[in-house]
């Protein structure tokens, strides 16, 4: 009896496992649909893991900024609350006179930013790559290089004047220095063995360095515009202090004289904002460009 049953009981789970000849097997859907939501939500908590663990010191910082002037610690007559520093910004913001400043600066160190690329890069992939240019040119490289542009600030006044030209070239002069400089060294530190392996294949000077010298300097590149970036934030302050009527560092020297503090912490969180932005646009073009020139 005990046999009976116990080929009873095996015999539909033979028979649904070895079905008959011609029968349509019978497929047992698959529950895969809770996966997709799943998935979303994990990748959204990951996402709101990052966030906060990336903005957390932010958010110390400003509760810091809040508390300390209100519980006494720094006197809040020259380090405001940061709410009436928010305040501030919005009145400056809703009156007009941020926008104006902001459009002043961002002109200003977009164009010497711009000119410093047009000129610097070409100039150092000629010195990096041709030993005459560098032979040449290398003396007056050195002596420059260790001159500071706040220095020279006085000379670019005295010779083009108190106008948007010596402005310029002044951001224009700071910024070509580390693009300058990180080309050299992009073009100098090519793998030997690359060109040699690319000469060796029948590659003429022109191609070698259009296929082989330049991509492989363009990481460097893009590190010395990234530098450039925010130095073209760093002494537009400087270059907009002396003899200017409009800009963000014009704002915060006029704020400091007129003892409108709060106006002046507002200038600074704004120029602040402004280079977290030019360094994020930079960002976003350098991957950009390096995606396609791993793909290419």
């Amino acid at each position: 009896m005990a046999d009976t049953l116990a080929a009873r009981g095996a015999t539909p789970r033979a028979a649904s496992q070895n079905p008959a000849p011609g029968a349509t097997p019978r497929v047992t859907p698959k529950n895969t649909a809770p996966a997709a939501p799943a998935r979303k939500r994990r990748a959204g908590g990951g996402l709101v893991a990052l966030l906060a663990r990336r903005s957390l010191a932010l958010v110390l910082l400003a509760a810091t900024w809040e508390l300390l002037p209100r519980t006494g610690v720094v006197d809040r007559v020259f380090v405001p609350p940061l709410s009436e520093v928010l305040a501030a910004w919005y009145d400056l913001l809703a009156g007009g006179q941020l926008l104006e400043h902001f459009q002043a600066s961002l002109i200003r160190s977009v164009s010497g930013f711009g000119l410093a690329i047009v000129l610097a890069i070409p100039l150092g992939l000629a010195i990096g790559w041709y030993r005459p240019v560098a032979d040449f040119l290398t003396p007056v490289l050195e002596l420059f290089r260790n001159t500071s542009p706040v220095a020279l600030l006085p000379v670019f006044i005295l010779i083009l004047g108190l106008g948007e030209t010596s402005k310029i070239t002044f951001i224009l002069y700071a910024c070509a220095w580390p693009i300058l400089l990180n080309t050299i060294g992009g073009v100098r530190t090519v793998e030997p063995l690359l060109i040699k392996s690319a000469r060796s294949m029948g590659l003429g000077p022109l191609r070698l360095f259009r296929k082989v010298i330049l991509p492989a300097a363009v990481p460097a590149v893009f590190t010395g515009v990234r530098l450039a970036g925010a130095y073209s934030i760093l002494v537009l302050l400087f270059a907009e202090m002396v003899g200017a009527k409009a800009g963000l560092g014009y704002l915060v020297q006029d704020a400091q004289f007129s003892f409108r503090i709060p106006d002046m912490y507002a200038g600074i969180i704004t120029i602040s904002v402004l280079g977290v932005l030019f360094n994020l646009l930079l960002l976003t073009v350098e991957r950009r460009f390096s995606t396609w020139r791993t793909s290419a």
